[in-house]
């Protein structure tokens, strides 16, 4: 698996209702579509949920790698960047992906990117941030939780899919779910 985002910030006068409406027109357009675990349409508008930026910053949980290059290399990619811009794609190893089956009723999401120390005992983490992951989901706190690694910056990501908004850290990104494609 893959945990993929790429975020734009806007201008702090952005009208943000059009992303809004992005989101409401061309969130379905993903429904289903091959090797996609999900993808949430996320947005944040400065000054709510402790964000300091307009932000679109859509999150996906790909099955396979395919799915990801069919994405990108295709239209709805390609009319992505033509209304907003050439983004930078972060991409993670996925470690660990639980999926509630209460994951459509996310309202809310939060994104921790952590740094990896060198020679940090990869494994160790690994097994934590799994635990946690998995305990995330099972106590039903999150409704989604998906941990990772990128071993060329060497960070890791913590995303996480709420019904209502945690009490987040000054590190964490917190957005609001427009739309959630699921397979």
């Amino acid at each position: 698996m893959i945990a993929m985002q790429y975020s734009f910030t806007l201008p702090a006068d952005y009208d943000m209702s059009i992303v809004d409406r992005r989101i409401r027109d061309k969130g379905p357009l993903l429904d289903g579509f091959p090797n996609l675990g999900f993808k949430a349409y996320l947005s944040a508008r400065q000054g709510e949920c402790a964000s300091r930026d307009n932000l679109y910053a859509p999150f996906y949980l790909w099955q396979k790698p395919e799915g990801a290059s069919d994405f990108l290399c295709g239209p709805g990619f390609e009319a992505l960047t033509g209304a907003f811009d050439w983004p930078t794609v972060r991409t993670w190893i996925v470690w660990q992906a639980e999926l509630s089956a209460e994951i459509a009723a996310a309202r809310f999401a939060t994104r921790d990117i952590l740094l990896t120390e060198p020679y940090a005992p990869l494994a160790d983490i690994r097994r934590a941030e799994s635990a946690q992951a998995e305990a995330e989901v099972a106590t039903g706190g999150a409704l989604a939780s998906v941990s990772g690694f990128e071993p060329t910056t060497w960070t890791r990501v913590r995303f996480r899919l709420w019904r209502e908004m945690p009490e987040i850290e000054a590190q964490t990104q917190a957005y609001r779910v427009g739309h959630l494609s699921l397979t």
